[in-house]
C-alpha cells in the first residue's frame, strides 16, 4: 500500500539501501539534465524505517537532484511496508522501470537470506521467482571471487561467465579470470575449460589448460588442431604438431602416475616396465633442459 505524495527536503532522505543498487555516473548526469529542463517527472519511493524515510526507488533521481542547486526538495510516495518487503520492492519496482542487473538481484537475495534469515524458498516466493534462481543469485555473492565481482559490477564480466566461474574454487577463479581476458574466451569455451579444470588430476595439468585453453579443449574433444598455422614455416608446423601430441601424452602419463601409478600394476609389471620408466625419466630430463634452452634463446 502507498500513501499520498509528500514533499521532502533532500536531507530527509536516507539511503541505507543504496548498497543494493549500482550507481552509474552517466545515468545520474542524464537525470540531472532532465531535472533542470522538465523538473521532477516521477516521485521517489520511500518507506518509513527507524524514524527515517528510506529510499526504495529513485536513488539516481536523488543523486541527480543533489547536483542541481535549485532543487532542495523532491516529491516522494511512501510505502506502508516493513524492511524485508521493502528490499523485495527494490527488485520489483526496478523490474518495472528497467531490469536490474544480476549482481543487484544477488545483493537483494543475499540480504534477505543472510541478513534477514529468510529461507530460500520464502525468498523465492517473495520475489516471485523459482528457488533455483535464488540459489544462482546467492552463489554470485558467496562463491564468486572478489575480483570477478568487481568486473561483474562494471560490466567487464558477463553474468553467464560469472556463473561458470563459481563452479571453481576462489583461487582458481582469479587465475581463470585472467585467461578469459587474455584469450577472449566465449561462454561455450569457458564452460568447457571449467569442465576440464574440474577433472584435471594435477596442478601441472591445470596449468597446461590455463596456458593453452583452446588446445586443451581440442584435445579433450578429440578434435584435430589446424593442420597448418600460416605464421609458421613447414618445419615449424611439424614441430607444432609433435609438441601437441607430446604434451597430450605427457599430461596423461602425469595424471596416471599421480593418481594410480605403482598401486595399479603388479610386481611383475614393475620389473618389465621399470627400465622403460628409467629411459623415460632420462629422455624427459634431457628434453626439458633443451626446451628451456630453446625458450631462452627464442
Amino acid at each position: 500500500m502507498t500513501t499520498d505524495l509528500i514533499e521532502l527536503a533532500l536531507a530527509d532522505f536516507s539511503e541505507s539501501f543504496a548498497r543494493y543498487r549500482l550507481r552509474t555516473a552517466a545515468a545520474e548526469r542524464a537525470l540531472a539534465v532532465s531535472l533542470r529542463r522538465f523538473g521532477q517527472l516521477s516521485p521517489v519511493v520511500v518507506f518509513r524505517w527507524q524514524d527515517r524515510y528510506e529510499v526504495v526507488d529513485g536513488f539516481k533521481r536523488l543523486a541527480a537532484a543533489r547536483t542541481v542547486g535549485e532543487m532542495p526538495r523532491l516529491w516522494a510516495r511512501v510505502l506502508e511496508t516493513d524492511e524485508r518487503s521493502a528490499k523485495a520492492a527494490i527488485y520489483t519496482l526496478n523490474r518495472i522501470s528497467g531490469k536490474p542487473s544480476e549482481l543487484e538481484e544477488a545483493w537483494i537475495v543475499h540480504a534477505l537470506v543472510r541478513e534477514d534469515g529468510l529461507p530460500q524458498v520464502e525468498v523465492a516466493e517473495l520475489l516471485g521467482r523459482h528457488k533455483s534462481w535464488v540459489c544462482r543469485r546467492l552463489a554470485l555473492i558467496e562463491k564468486l571471487a572478489e575480483p570477478a565481482q568487481e568486473e561483474l559490477k562494471v560490466g567487464l564480466l558477463s553474468p553467464t561467465c560469472a556463473r561458470q566461474l563459481v563452479r571453481l574454487p576462489l583461487g582458481n577463479q582469479v587465475a581463470l579470470l585472467a585467461v578469459i581476458r587474455r584469450e577472449a574466451l566465449t561462454v561455450h569455451e569457458l564452460t568447457g575449460v571449467v569442465d576440464l579444470l574440474q577433472q584435471a588430476p594435477s596442478p601441472a595439468l591445470q596449468q597446461y589448460i590455463t596456458d593453452a585453453p583452446r588446445e586443451a579443449l581440442a584435445q579433450a574433444h578429440a578434435r584435430c588442431l589446424p593442420s597448418r598455422d600460416p605464421r609458421l614455416s613447414a618445419v615449424g608446423n611439424q614441430v607444432w604438431k609433435r609438441l601437441g601430441v607430446l604434451i597430450e601424452w605427457l599430461t596423461r602419463m602425469e595424471g596416471w602416475l599421480t593418481h594410480a601409478g605403482r598401486a595399479s600394476v603388479t610386481p611383475q609389471d614393475g620389473v618389465v616396465l621399470g627400465p622403460r620408466f628409467t629411459r623415460l625419466a632420462g629422455v624427459a630430463s634431457t628434453v626439458a633442459a633443451l626446451a628451456r634452452d630453446f625458450e631462452a634463446t627464442s
